[in-house]
């Protein structure tokens, strides 16, 4: 997987730029109609400044959480970049990655969108997604789970997080102005963040 982290990337940041219109469309009922714009801006950036031949797994992802953060508006930039750069850190000079080191990664991921944004699980945010996911590859893996098996059970846990916003009331952000309004609608940060992990099992299987 090491000299193929690029490709991985760039898998991400094809799904994100494919879903542009869909991550709008999310964030037009309950944000700035902005999401998938800015994110699918971002991906492009990315994909014109990694260099392709590296095989420096954290050098990658920081350059690709740096881009991000400047590329990217409204708070997915300062979001994304954040989660890019800390899972960068976890990986530095890596050029393979073990089921251990995912675990890390989403450790790292997690802290570092929890101090930047200041949310935690149930208020409508891509944390509704990241954490299920996260404990749901964990306990796969602990159990002795195949990596493949626990990155299909990290993405079932992502879609049903998905879900489950669109049953609460949004507590941050711009969604938070329109309090139980912001009930039935799925949160687009939640859903880039399934999108994102969608596209790291589907690379790992093919």
């Amino acid at each position: 997987m090491a000299s193929k982290i690029y490709d991985c990337i760039a898998q991400i940041g094809n799904r994100i730029i494919e879903n542009k219109e869909f991550l709008t469309e999310l964030d037009r009922e309950i944000g700035d109609a902005d999401h998938g714009i800015n994110m699918a801006r971002g991906f492009t950036e990315v994909l014109g400044v990694l260099d392709k031949d590296s095989e420096d797994i954290g050098a990658l992802l920081k350059k690709t959480g740096m881009t991000l953060l400047s590329k990217v508006g409204g708070a997915s930039g300062p979001l994304y970049g954040t989660a890019y750069m800390q899972a960068g850190k976890v990986c530095a000079g890596k050029t393979a990655l073990t089921a251990e080191d995912g675990k890390a990664i989403f450790d790292a991921v997690i802290a570092g969108i929890q101090k930047r944004g200041k949310a935690v699980k149930g208020e409508k945010t891509m944390l509704d997604a990241i954490m299920p996911a996260y404990e749901a590859y964990t306990a796969a893996i602990d159990q002795g789970a195949s990596i493949q098996d626990a990155l299909d059970a990290m993405c079932k846990a992502a879609e049903d997080g998905v879900a489950f916003t669109k049953t609460i009331i949004a507590t941050k952000g711009r969604a938070s102005y329109l309090g139980e309004r912001s009930i039935g609608h799925q949160d687009p940060g939640a859903t880039s963040a399934t999108i994102t992990m969608e596209a790291i099992r589907d690379f790992v299987k093919g």
